[in-house]
C-alpha cells in the first residue's frame, strides 16, 4: 500500500520550484499534483496519455479540444490522449490531482 498526503506533496512541489511534482509511477498508471497560481499561466500542451483531473482546490476554466468549462474543488475532466488542453481564467490558486494511463514517460 502507498499512502500520500496532499499537504505533504504539495510542500514537496513547492520545495522543487515546480508546478507539477509525479508522486506515483505503476506499471499501468501515474499520479501527480499541478499547480497554477490565480492569474497564472498554463504552458501545457497535448500528452500521449489520456488523463483524468481531480481539482482539489481553486477556481479556473478549462479548454478540452473546442469545449470550455468551468472546474472547482471537486470537479474531474476526463482528457483524452492526445487532444489539447489548458487551464486559464485561474481567479484562485488552482490544485490538481493528475492520473495518467498509461503512466506518463
Amino acid at each position: 500500500m502507498k499512502v500520500f498526503r496532499l499537504d505533504d506533496l504539495d510542500a514537496e512541489r513547492a520545495a522543487n520550484d515546480g508546478a507539477y511534482l509525479r508522486f506515483l509511477r505503476e506499471r499501468n498508471m501515474s499520479a501527480g499534483l499541478y499547480a497554477l497560481p490565480a492569474g497564472g499561466t498554463d504552458p501545457q500542451g497535448p500528452h500521449a496519455q489520456d488523463e483524468i483531473y481531480l481539482v482539489v482546490s481553486g477556481r479556473a476554466s478549462i479548454t478540452v479540444g473546442e469545449e470550455t468549462t468551468h472546474v472547482a474543488r471537486g470537479s474531474v475532466v476526463y482528457v483524452p490522449a492526445n487532444t489539447p488542453h489548458r487551464f486559464h481564467h485561474i481567479t484562485e490558486d488552482l490544485r490538481v490531482l493528475v492520473v495518467f494511463s498509461p503512466p506518463e514517460g
